[in-house]
């Protein structure tokens, strides 16, 4: 029985957790020039409303997640490349212990009397309470005579300049730092460095993808047999993300988008509770957290288990640029440019196979709806908030979306009959970069339409 399961994150395989976190300390020691600060969460996501309470188990920033595996707040990391010790390169400060919290929520990893279980449970050898770290900073700051620290808040150059977010904790982290130490030491961001880092999954990270992915891909498969059987889209998220979750150790991706009809013209619909009208289409966006790796899927299925012409027209330049994107990808492709190659292909592939037929369109976007890849690993959507990665070359062991789509009202007449709706389909796998390509990690999951129709019908 492991008693902190939800409170230290432990990576898929026989590598011990605490080996793989401090492999990914030592590697950011080694990117930085100075003493680099990470702050961990200052409370529970949700509690710093009254009306509020999140019950999602996964509360830790992922940057601090990432270096340390403790998902709880309160708690703070400094890694210095200058000192001698390996120990004091490497500090962690942790709250005090508090029993009573303990009784109400359950155990944390805190300061006590006693560290031997939290130093070989967490793989820090120098382990103060938090409210050490003030003094201990300042003595650091003092010992090496510094003039710059490096922090981990979001602070990027961009095309446009610098741009950053000010108003989440590792913000608030920073103006406190600024406030502390004022024109005697300077506060950088290494956002930029952690990332760089971060963005590339090692195989531990890959490994609990993949485990995702079979969990997705099982709960897809029996959603399929069930899908004549849900009323509403209530129904049907309801019975998907059950069948992800019985099978996870940990809780969704994001939350699970259902949209039948035009509400799958909305991107990020979150309204789940309409009914399911036969003949119209199905659009779901969903995933699965293993470890802290995810799953992000979308698939388009017809309600009543068959396309109509249309449909089938339309699903099948949304399949062909999704293997057109994939057949891109390779080391050293910026997905900016991919990107726009899928669009254009979208674009010429409706004009050639819907317009020039009789179709008419009329497409609720001017050629570019939303990204086509972004980049998933801590966060279902990795990296840089500002996208800088999208003009970075993609490298071996990145994992990105691949995820083109059509939304918009169309009409075509065909063998006589007339087809008109308003449609939206959006067709999503994860693809994990290779040194010679891509590999397509969701190719179990079901997306051909004769697949997807048998599977709808044999039960």
């Amino acid at each position: 029985m492991n008693r902190y399961s939800q409170v230290f994150i432990e990576p898929s395989g026989d590598v011990p957790a605490t080996e793989i976190y401090r492999s990914r300390r030592k590697k950011l020691l080694k990117k930085l020039e100075t003493i680099g600060l990470f702050a961990g969460v200052f409370q529970n996501p949700g509690s710093e409303e009254v009306f509020t309470e999140i019950g999602n188990k996964m509360v830790q920033d992922p940057s601090f997640l990432y270096l340390t595996g403790l998902n709880q707040p309160g708690c703070k990391l400094l890694l210095n490349p200058l000192a001698e010790s390996e120990g004091e390169r490497e500090v962690l400060f942790l709250p005090p212990k508090d029993a009573l919290g303990e009784f109400w929520t359950g155990r944390k990893l805190a300061y006590s009397d006693d560290l031997d279980e939290v130093k070989e449970r967490t793989g820090f050898q120098r382990i103060y309470p938090s409210t050490e770290f003030w003094r201990y900073l300042d003595a650091s700051v003092k010992k090496w005579r510094l003039d710059t620290l490096e922090v981990f808040f979001l602070e990027f150059l961009t095309k446009n300049g610098v741009r950053g977010i000010t108003g989440d904790h590792n913000g608030r982290f920073a103006d406190e730092l600024k406030a502390h130490f004022g024109d005697s030491c300077r506060i950088k961001s290494l956002a930029e460095k952690h990332f760089d880092l971060r963005v590339v999954l090692d195989p531990f990270q890959q490994k609990d993808s993949r485990k995702a992915q079979g969990w997705t891909a099982e709960a897809f498969r029996l959603f399929l047999k069930e899908m004549k059987n849900f009323r509403t889209e209530r129904d049907a998220a309801l019975f998907l993300n059950y069948q992800m979750q019985r099978q996870s150790d940990g809780d969704l991706a994001f939350p699970t988008i259902m949209a039948c009809g035009e509400n799958a013209c909305c991107l990020h619909y979150v309204k789940n509770d309409e009914p399911l009208e036969s003949g119209k289409l199905l659009l779901m966006d969903f995933g699965i957290r293993a470890g802290t790796q995810h799953s992000d899927i979308s698939r388009t299925v017809p309600v009543g288990g068959k396309f109509n012409p249309l449909q089938k027209i339309l699903y099948s330049i949304v399949l062909d640029a999704q293997k057109f994107h994939a057949s891109q990808v390779k080391p050293g492709a910026f997905l900016r440019e991919l990107d726009a190659n899928v669009w254009n292909f979208i674009e010429k592939a409706l004009d050639e196979r819907f317009v020039q037929k009789g179709g008419k369109c009329r497409l609720l976007y001017d050629k570019r709806p939303h990204g086509v890849s972004h980049l998933i690993g801590e966060q279902i959507h990795e990296g840089d908030p500002f996208r800088v990665y999208m003009d970075k070359p993609l490298e071996p062991g990145m994992l990105i979306s691949n995820e083109p789509g059509i939304y918009g009202y169309f009409e075509i007449e065909l063998s006589g009959v007339r087809y008109a709706e308003n449609v939206g389909i959006r067709i999503e796998n994860d693809l994990l970069v290779t040194p010679d390509g891509c590999e397509d990690i969701s190719a179990a999951i079901p997306r051909e339409i004769e697949e997807m129709e048998l599977a709808m019908v044999e039960f």
